[in-house]
């Protein structure tokens, strides 16, 4: 009896198994929003875009600022950080975000800005002391400018 049971399951089994699939719609539908139905902080799409891109951009640089208090916080206190990301010029967060947006962009600029991080790297490395020793002057002058911007003075 037994026997006949698992029989009859198999033949099931089979059957199943030998049936072709369903077809697959010809066409990906998905539902279609009208503006009314999408729900943000104004009625205006335009509005809610705004809000939403400078949300995001916020949030990032948030992020960023974390990051980079984070990286120099393990050589140094957290005041002198602080310093040395506000002594940065102009000039060179202007040229990171150039690097940056020109590496998010595009491959073959993701290749030449990634190239020239890793070569930079290797270079660095090759000339340990005096990349240290260069790099901790340069945030100790950053670290003056940026003592100088909360005090009032000037820099020079």
């Amino acid at each position: 009896m037994a026997t006949k049971e698992l029989q009859d399951d198999a033949d099931e089994t089979a059957k199943a198994v030998g049936k072709p699939a369903r077809k697959a719609p010809s066409r990906m539908t998905r539902p279609r929003i009208s503006a009314d139905e999408l729900h943000g902080p104004s009625p205006n799409v335009a509005t809610n875009l705004a809000i939403a891109d400078i949300a995001l951009r916020g949030s990032t640089l948030l992020a960023r600022q974390a990051v980079e208090r984070a990286l120099l916080g393990r050589q140094y206190t957290a005041s002198k950080a602080l310093k040395i990301l506000k002594g940065r010029t102009m000039g060179e967060s202007l040229l990171h975000t150039a690097l940056a947006k020109v590496a998010l962009r595009s491959i073959p600029g993701a290749i030449v800005v990634g190239g020239a991080l890793v070569a930079k790297t290797l270079y660095d490395r090759t000339k340990a002391r005096d990349a240290q020793r260069k790099g901790e002057a340069a945030l100790e002058e950053m670290a003056r400018n940026g003592e100088a911007d909360e005090t009032g003075q000037s820099g020079a």
